[in-house]
């Protein structure tokens, strides 16, 4: 890798000159900075015994910006070139206008590393890739006859960023990521039903890829796919919810993580917004954003404005306590940014974001967790859902979930949704195991049109009062 790295400054720009045209579109601003990025990824779809789809996307570019207040003047190019950045920087100086503004203190440094320095692409090359692709669903299919199709892919990519500040600092920052997913689909008496896991990280493929690995993925999305063949209509109603550790954290995420970013309460659009200090949730919930867990997707060893990413308190023993900020925000709210700055791209002007949105654990065995449920349901699995962040209002579907009845497991059910608001969700928690489990590594997060890979992470909790949408007659 070493041959073929991102030197925007040794082969585009002059640092010198690209630090100049930057000063110039910042003079009386409070606060810019010039984003260089190069992108590589590539993926491999296999899908019903055969390769679908082989793709590999490169792309490089740059951002200026230049901010006053609430505005932003943003210029951004494919062409990484003098001329370029002196058209950027012309379209991001007219929101500086007559300036006025003092430019902000830069970030601190920092030295750390979350990932490895490495390109996932180069764990495998691509003949090998199809093959592990067709082994996969030869095993799939050979550990049940009720398998019917198998889907599975790979996917790898290398980011890579500079990051220069009117003061002339300059932020470098190299991230991975990789990831495996495996989706299974098992017929029974003329019943089709579906099963998928998968996962992965900022790391590379080889622990993906390796037998131990992948085989135990096939396996467990079997499971789930086994489990639905066997589910009944969901109940429906207004009844206590149960959720398993680990990826149902992305109702947490979703209902909850949004309300709490920098922007969204600035603009008193968030149901939290003037909350600070007050208690929101039920005692024993501590939530923070924690974009400095090694190599996990959401991690990040700067944010997309050159802000060290930090562990950051949101919610402390059921008290409002902080906020995810960027520079921007965090300078109108007379806040310290918290490393949450964050942009799907060169394209793109940062903004507050989540990195690994966690619950903390409790004290309770998740087993007895579950056991205070006298007639609601156990969710474990979680698809997709929206959110109002305005007023946290959620609807999320579930992909394994059981009946509970008297504390004990049930038969899993098909079909459930689960309803609520986000606030209230946060002051019914009754239970909180000492469980707490980080999600596989499969999580996206969109905003404004923009996506980033995220984190989430949670203990079996008991939520009461949750309104459960089911099929069932």
């Amino acid at each position: 890798m070493e041959d073929d790295r991102f030197s925007p400054f040794e082969t585009h720009l002059d640092r010198d000159r690209a630090l100049a045209i930057l000063r110039r579109a910042t003079a009386g601003a409070d606060d810019g900075e010039l984003f260089l990025e190069r992108r590589r990824s590539e993926a491999l779809v296999f899908d019903d015994g055969r390769l679908r789809t082989a793709s590999y996307d490169a792309s490089e570019g740059f951002g200026l910006r230049a901010v006053t207040g609430e505005v932003a003047g943003y210029g951004h190019s494919t062409e990484i070139s003098e001329a370029a950045l002196t058209r950027a920087a012309e379209t991001a100086r007219l929101a500086v206008g007559a300036g006025g503004g003092v430019l902000a203190e830069p970030p601190a440094g920092t030295n750390r590393r979350l990932y490895p320095d490495l390109d996932p692409m180069r764990d495998a090359d691509f003949p090998a890739k199809v093959a592990l692709l067709g082994e996969i669903d030869a095993f799939a299919r050979g550990l049940d006859p009720r398998v019917v199709q198998v889907s599975a892919s790979v996917a790898a990519s290398l980011q890579e960023v500079f990051i220069l500040r009117p003061e002339g600092g300059l932020v470098s920052d190299i991230r991975p990521m990789a990831r495996l997913n495996i989706s299974v689909i098992a017929e029974q008496g003329g019943r089709r039903e579906t099963g998928s896991h998968g996962g992965g990280g900022r790391a590379g493929l080889l622990t993906l890829i390796a037998p131990d690995h992948w085989q135990a993925t096939v396996r467990e999305a079997l499971r789930i796919a086994l489990v639905n063949l066997e589910a009944e209509p969901a109940p429906a109603g207004v009844m206590d919810v149960a959720l398993g550790a680990g990826w149902p954290g992305i109702l947490l995420h979703e209902a909850i993580g949004h309300g709490l970013e920098g922007d969204a309460n600035r603009k008193r659009a968030s149901v939290f917004a003037g909350l600070m200090g007050s208690e929101i949730a039920a005692r024993g919930v501590t939530v923070v954003d924690d974009g400095t867990l090694p190599g996990r997707r959401g991690s990040i060893s700067v944010d997309d404005e050159g802000t060290p990413s930090a562990r950051n308190v949101l919610i402390e023993d059921g008290k409002l306590v902080g906020y995810m900020q960027d520079r921007q925000n965090a300078r109108l709210m007379g806040a310290r940014p918290t490393g949450n700055g964050r942009r799907e791209s060169y394209a793109h002007v940062p903004m507050p974001r989540m990195t690994n949105t966690i619950m903390l654990g409790g004290t309770a065995a998740p087993e007895s967790v579950v056991a205070e449920v006298k007639d609601g349901i156990y969710a474990v699995g979680f698809g997709g859902g929206q959110v109002d962040v305005t007023n946290g209002k959620f609807v999320f579907s579930c992909t394994e979930a059981y009946r509970v009845r008297n504390g004990r497991i049930g038969a899993p059910v098909k079909g459930a949704t689960l309803i609520g608001d986000g606030a209230t969700a946060l002051r019914n928690i009754r239970a909180i195991g000492n469980d707490m489990a980080l999600d596989p590594g499969i999580g996206n997060c969109g905003k404004a049109g923009q996506w980033v890979p995220v984190g989430v992470g949670q203990p079996t909790l008991l939520i009461g009062g949750l309104t459960v949408g089911g099929s069932a007659a």
